[in-house]
């Protein structure tokens, strides 16, 4: 896999973390205070979405170093 497809699939990854978090935030606005089951739900959804972005975010910057090293040798 090269650097740049690195990069955009942690980019992807990112944007659909954050797309998810959206969703999960809108349901959790919008549950029934009585409904622990939909707020449970929507939660973890929440923090799935959370967790997707922080591990895209480091692929993100391991394609950036990566891309950096190879710019320090060959200069």
């Amino acid at each position: 896999m090269s650097s740049i497809s690195a990069f955009q699939s942690g980019v992807a990854g990112i944007q659909s973390g954050m797309y998810g978090a959206a969703q999960s935030s809108a349901k959790i606005a919008s549950a029934d205070p009585g409904s622990n089951e939909q707020l449970t739900k929507a939660m973890l959804e929440l923090d799935a979405n959370a967790r997707q972005v922080e591990a895209s975010a480091k692929v993100v910057k391991a394609s950036n170093e990566m891309v950096g090293s190879i710019l320090d040798i060959k200069v």
